[in-house]
C-alpha cells in the first residue's frame, strides 16, 4: 500500500478506527474523516485528519476537493459511515427516524460516490469498499428503516462496480453480523459476545479487497457474520 492515497470515512467509529489503522500499518498515506476525528487519534505521520459531516452534497463535495486537492488523487475509498436505530415496526417508524438511516447509511455514500469517482476515473485501478450490514439481505422486525437503508446501499455499491469496471474501479460491500465494538457492547450488555464479529476481521478484509489481491473481486456482496451464522 506504500504511496496509495486512502480515504475512509468514519475513521472515528468502532470499526473505522480498525480499518484506519489496518491501511496506516499496511504502508499506505490515510485521510481519516469523521464529526469528531483529531490529528491525534493516530500517531502515523501518513494520518490526516479530516473533521467533516459527508451526509450532504455540498459536504461530500468539499471532502473530496480538498483530498485531490491536497493529496493529488484517490486510489481508495473505504466507507465505514453507518448507523442503527431500531426497536419499531414499520407502521410505527417515524419520519425523522426513517430520514436518519437514510441519510448516514444510504445518502451520505452515495454523495460521496458521485463526488469522488470523476477523479477515481482519471487515475483508474481505483478500490471502494462499503461496509453494510447482515440486515440489508437477512432483515428482522422493528429495523425496518434500519434494513432498508443497507439493502439500499447494497444496490449502489453493485450498480457502481458495474458502471466503473471499464477502467479497472473495482466496488464491493462486506455485510458483517454484529460486531464486538464499545457501542454494542452498552446497546446490548447482556449479549453473548463471543458469537460476535471482531472490528480487527473486518478491517483486514477491507484492506484485501483494496490490496493487489483483491483485484479480480468487484460487485461482491460479502457476509462476514462470525459464529452467529
Amino acid at each position: 500500500m506504500k504511496g496509495k492515497v486512502v480515504l475512509v470515512t468514519g475513521a472515528h467509529g468502532g470499526l473505522g478506527v480498525h480499518v484506519t489503522q489496518g491501511f496506516l500499518d499496511a504502508g499506505a498515506t490515510v485521510i481519516g474523516t469523521s464529526r469528531k476525528i483529531q490529528q491525534s487519534d493516530f500517531t502515523s505521520s501518513r494520518f490526516t485528519a479530516m473533521p467533516v459531516e459527508i451526509s450532504t452534497p455540498q459536504a461530500a463535495r468539499g471532502l473530496v476537493d480538498q483530498v485531490v486537492a491536497r493529496f493529488g488523487r484517490i486510489d481508495i475509498l473505504a466507507h465505514t459511515v453507518g448507523a442503527f436505530a431500531g426497536g419499531k415496526s414499520v407502521a410505527e417508524t417515524d419520519d425523522a427516524t426513517l430520514q436518519k438511516m437514510f441519510d448516514l447509511n444510504f445518502n451520505s455514500a452515495f454523495y460521496l460516490l458521485r463526488a469522488a469517482l470523476p477523479a477515481m476515473r482519471k487515475t483508474g485501478n481505483g478500490r471502494i469498499v462499503a461496509i453494510g450490514s447482515r440486515a440489508a439481505v437477512d432483515p428482522g422486525p422493528g429495523v425496518g428503516a434500519y434494513s432498508a437503508s443497507k439493502a439500499a446501499l447494497v444496490s449502489l455499491i453493485r450498480t457502481v462496480a458495474l458502471e466503473n469496471k471499464d477502467v479497472g474501479i473495482t466496488a464491493n460491500v462486506i455485510l458483517p453480523g454484529t460486531m464486538d465494538t464499545p457501542a454494542n457492547r452498552k446497546m446490548i450488555p447482556n449479549a453473548d459476545v463471543s458469537k460476535w464479529v471482531q472490528p480487527g476481521s473486518v478491517a483486514n478484509l477491507v484492506v484485501w479487497l483494496a490490496g493487489s489481491a483483491g483485484a479480480d473481486v468487484t460487485g461482491a456482496v460479502i457476509p462476514v457474520y462470525g459464529k452467529d451464522a
